[in-house]
């Protein structure tokens, strides 16, 4: 598949959609990771392409401790949008 990303049970749109909307409110890489039930091969693979693509962005948090956030981007929304509309042309 293009860009190193398979597929399993679940196509890579649906993998992707489900990572944006994981991060549209800013988190962790573990969360994205067990909330999507990804391998860390996967994530690392997955977060590379969406940040490459300008559908994510990870940015630093100090709080407790310094972390890196992911947020889904505008045009990460934008997939989003298209795909729930693709998603409901399919479901007719």
């Amino acid at each position: 598949m293009a860009n190193g990303i398979g597929s399993s049970h679940r196509g890579r749109l649906d993998i992707i959609a489900n990572i944006l909307v994981t991060a549209s409110d800013g988190v962790r890489k573990t969360a994205i990771m067990y909330r999507c039930n990804l391998s860390f091969r996967q994530l690392e693979t997955y977060l590379e392409f969406l940040q490459e693509k300008g559908l994510l962005n990870a940015f630093t948090r100090r709080q407790r401790r310094t972390s890196v956030v992911f947020e889904t981007t505008d045009k990460g929304m934008n997939y989003l949008q298209a795909y729930r509309s693709l998603a409901a042309l399919m479901s007719m």
